[in-house]
């Protein structure tokens, strides 16, 4: 039986996990953390996702879960549309995306797992291209050490696997941070989406629970971002129910991380050693595609591993996606997060002109992706 060591626990990992396994696999999932603790995150995932999940037999208890059908559009910061998401052709083009909890998520894929695939607790040191792990158990000096015929590295963006693969690569500061937050307030809502201001946005969406899970974003250096009171402060005049949420957040849950991306690698793999997710392409979150890209990960690569050439026909099938996907986010980050009035100024004013069928073409090549 093949063997694959999984390292690192999220979406990508536990996904690629549930392939490999269903594929004859034996397989362990070696999580650093000791607990999973995403109490104040949501994700959206797009049509292309919800095929991968399918292939993994877990779509439709995703759904089931998850929450679809939501108004979406960009607004400014005194709450009038600048664009407005038709959501009827978005169905009938794409399919439905559904907004669920990472925590709901996680918890689905690792049920769908056999017992004691996911080992938490187990920090990985060093990934070698003839497939040997070293790796310590919780704060234990003793380290062991694995070979297995396949190692994934769904370690994150500061991967250690990555290391193996592509030599050290420093993750590049995008130049803006975000506070992240599920909130529950008295007034239902029916208007969600985005609000952009000036190197200042401001995101909202519900959950299925009637929680609402936001976001604000805004330029900052980096490692400054500054305390959640000035969060409220910096959006208290900001259009309604802007202020209302981070009032209702509490701090003790919200989460707040500078954002990261990783240049264009020049590979996903090297020996028995295979990249994926934030490891392989760690993207702004602009468009929504960081985890539905490492999902689309997971199901290619455990088609492909262990076939002819499987490692180099993932890498040739993957990379140029993922890096075509990342460019578009950081781009779309950078007029979001535009600052000069005039440049704000012509900004909305495209964003009040684009046809709908503009947006669908766009999105086109990111949500037809088929499994």
């Amino acid at each position: 039986m093949a063997t694959a060591i999984v390292v690192g626990g999220g979406i990508g990992g536990t996904a690629v996990a549930l392939g490999l396994i269903e594929r004859g696999w034996s397989v362990r999932v070696l999580e650093r953390a000791t607990r999973y603790t995403e109490v104040g995150a949501g994700i959206s995932l797009w049509p292309n996702a919800l095929r991968a999940l399918d292939v993994l037999g877990v779509g439709e208890a995703v759904r089931a879960q998850g929450l679809d059908d939501v108004s979406a559009g960009i607004r400014d910061e005194r709450g009038r549309w600048l664009s407005r998401t038709d959501v009827a052709t978005m169905r009938r083009r794409f399919g439905a995306p559904v907004m669920i909890h990472r925590a709901a998520l996680l918890d689905i894929l690792r049920a769908a797992l056999p017992e004691g695939v996911v080992e938490t607790g187990i920090s990985v040191e060093r990934a070698d291209l003839d497939g040997t792990v070293v790796h310590s158990a919780g704060s234990g000096r003793d380290m062991s050490e694995v070979t297995a015929d396949l190692v994934v590295g769904a370690d994150g963006i500061r991967s250690v696997v990555r290391r193996a693969v592509c030599g050290e690569v420093a993750p590049r500061y995008a130049g803006y941070t975000v506070w992240r937050a599920v909130v529950g307030i008295a007034e239902p809502l029916t208007e969600f989406g985005e609000t952009w201001g000036r190197g200042a946005r401001f995101g909202m969406a519900p959950l299925p629970d009637g929680r609402i899970y936001c976001f604000a974003v805004y330029d900052a250096e980096e490692g400054v971002g500054g305390s959640f009171a000035e969060v409220r402060a910096r959006f208290a005049g900001w259009h309604h129910p802007i202020p209302a949420l981070l009032a209702a957040a509490d701090p003790s849950t919200v989460l707040h991380n500078d954002i990261y991306e990783l240049p264009a690698l020049t590979t996903f793999t090297a020996g028995r050693l295979a990249l994926l997710g934030d490891a392989a392409h760690a993207m702004t979150p602009n468009l929504g595609q960081g985890g539905c890209q490492a999902l689309e990960d997971a199901v290619v690569l455990s088609r492909l591993a262990g076939t002819t050439d499987g490692l180099s026909r993932y890498d040739f099938e993957r990379r140029p996606r993922t890096q075509m996907i990342a460019r578009r986010s950081g781009a779309i980050g950078v007029v979001a997060q535009l600052s000069a009035r005039p440049l704000v100024a012509v900004r909305d004013a495209a964003l009040r002109m684009t046809p709908a069928s503009a947006q669908f073409r766009s999105l086109g090549k990111v949500l037809d992706w088929v499994p």
